[in-house]
């Protein structure tokens, strides 16, 4: 176990949230010591990924000096629509090995060239097969500017990067509690841009899915159709929310609102009957839900309906202990559901 403390840091489209974690004491596996975020200027992330460098350093700059963060060790999370996640069957050997032979294995499965992207394979099973024993697992892909965006950011801002980690295994650290890892549960997480779908069997990230929509996507389509500006689209979707029904002044909104939801709400149920239809009698039997994007009125029960499933929004602290000085009042701790990828990176390096 890490003796000190480390921040878990989700690069938003829109924010940076950080949370910091300290060892924990007896059964609750960390202390959150600080929890803090701040607004990213228009531009800076797109698409879940760093387009400005200095500008998103500055950003965290200003960041560190409002939260008072103790150290400048910082795991940082990718997951957007250059990472790409798919089973991969290996044979049995050790975790260095693998990860040696993997440019050798997957080239054909990568949209770019193999010294263009950074590779990772997380071991889920071992199974015997036709010519000896094999391993099951997740292959990570990851476009090297993608990653080097964010890690130069960060090197901007005069922080360390100790390690870059899949949000999805993030999601999975911070949400699958005891009770949780005894059955087959959906992670959902959304984001601005990026919606990040995780199938977690008994305590195993077994689907890993990251779609290209977002709460962000509802405001601009808002904005373009009813010709008004960003904030007051923003605005505007959280009144009429998803499915709450709307008056004739609003029917327009709740119109768009439900188009672009219910194409969402459809990618995502469709990766649950994919599984369930993969793996007879072990489906999903419940969702969490987590991001900003829970925010939307409604969207939450819809999901429900259309899914067929139990939905619950992500605690992420629930499991922690916490310090006094962690800056988690009544509204952060209301909001706690949009700091799950930050806390399950800051996870990583003390459980």
């Amino acid at each position: 176990m890490s003796a000190s403390k480390v921040v878990g840091l989700d690069i938003g489209t829109g924010h940076l949230r950080a949370v910091e974690v300290a060892p924990g004491r007896g059964s609750a596996p960390g202390t959150v010591t600080r929890v803090a975020e701040v607004e990213l200027p228009q531009g800076a992330v797109r698409d879940g990924e760093v387009a400005e460098p200095h500008t998103v350093a500055t950003t965290l700059r200003q960041l560190w000096s409002k939260a008072k963060f103790s150290g400048t060790d910082v795991v940082l999370g990718v997951g957007n629509q250059r990472v790409i996640v798919r089973d991969l069957e290996m044979p049995s050997m050790s975790q260095p090995q693998i990860k040696a032979a993997l440019p050798f294995q997957v080239g054909e499965m990568l949209p770019v060239a193999i010294e263009d992207a950074l590779l990772d394979y997380m071991p889920l099973s071992q199974h015997e097969g036709d010519t000896g024993p094999v391993v099951e697992g997740l292959l990570v892909a990851a476009t090297k500017d993608t990653v080097q965006a964010n890690v130069r950011a960060v090197q901007l801002a005069k922080l360390t990067p100790v390690a870059v980690d899949l949000a999805a295994f993030a999601q999975c650290r911070a949400l699958l509690n005891a009770e949780m890892l005894g059955h087959v549960v959906g992670l959902v997480d959304v984001g601005a841009r990026v919606t990040t779908v995780v199938v977690a069997a008994y305590g195993v990230p077994r689907v890993v899915r990251l779609l290209a929509a977002g709460g962000q996507d509802v405001t601009d389509t808002l904005a373009d159709t009813l010709s008004i500006s960003a904030a007051e689209a923003e605005g505007l979707k959280r009144r009429v929310g998803f499915g709450q029904g709307s008056t004739p002044e609003t029917a327009q909104a709740a119109d768009v609102i439900g188009s672009v939801t219910r194409n969402a709400v459809e990618a995502i149920r469709n990766t649950f009957v994919y599984y369930a239809a993969s793996n007879p009698g072990h489906g999903v039997t419940g969702i969490v839900m987590t991001g900003g994007g829970v925010s939307l009125p409604g969207f939450g029960q819809y999901l429900s309906n259309s899914a067929r499933l139990p939905v619950t929004i992500g605690q992420p602290f629930d499991a922690l202990e916490a310090s006094p000085r962690a800056g988690i009042d009544a509204s952060r701790l209301a909001r706690q559901h949009e700091f799950a990828i930050a806390t399950g990176l800051a996870l990583r390096s003390v459980a």
